[in-house]
């Protein structure tokens, strides 16, 4: 009888075949692979189970750039962001009191998947989501008042169509009330 191994492989989740693509579609663009080598990097990438063999697709790739994370926090006050503003991978709002407006619908979002942890005390808390974001505020703790998000109608596919960024919303929301809404255009 043989006994199971200690550190089983761990499998490999959407989010990372996702990025894992996307690093081997940015090495062929900026020269580092051949088309032939980026097909047969990709079979592997969209056939792996485990990490390991997910790893072998992306060994001798230029090294990733940091994930970037940034803070927004005030004890009291507004947050606001609005306009073009670049959004970074890891968006983290810290607020005690006040009001908290993230409109992100013309901001400038350079990754797939942008992940947002709120920890707000008082107050309300708007976010305004590209029209083709998709969002997912299923890691989000609201403590007094439910979350108010409308998901939007699916849009046909095409120009404008699915395939926006997908907002991930964590973190809690205590004595306010958060509300998600997606851009009109």
């Amino acid at each position: 009888m043989t006994s199971p191994p200690e550190n089983p492989p761990s499998l490999v989740s959407e989010d990372d075949r996702e990025a894992a693509v996307r690093r081997l579609q940015d090495a062929y663009a900026e020269g580092h692979i051949s088309h032939e080598e980026m097909d047969q990097r990709l079979h592997t990438v969209l056939t792996a189970t485990t990490h390991g063999a997910l790893m072998s697709a992306l060994a001798s790739l230029p090294a990733e750039p940091p994930d970037t994370t940034s803070t927004i926090a005030a004890h009291g006050g507004r947050i606001r962001r609005r306009g073009p503003w670049r959004v970074p991978r890891t968006l983290k709002v810290e607020s005690a009191f006040g009001r908290v407006y993230l409109d992100l619908s013309r901001a400038v979002i350079e990754h797939p998947i942008v992940d947002i942890e709120l920890a707000l005390g008082t107050g309300r808390a708007t976010i305004t989501v590209p029209r083709d974001a998709i969002v997912d505020a299923e890691g989000l703790h609201a403590g007094w008042k439910d979350l108010r998000y409308k998901p939007r109608p699916s849009l046909p596919s095409g120009p404008g169509g699915p395939g926006g960024p997908k907002i991930r919303i964590s973190g809690a929301v205590g004595f306010g009330r958060l509300k998600i809404r997606h851009a009109r255009r």
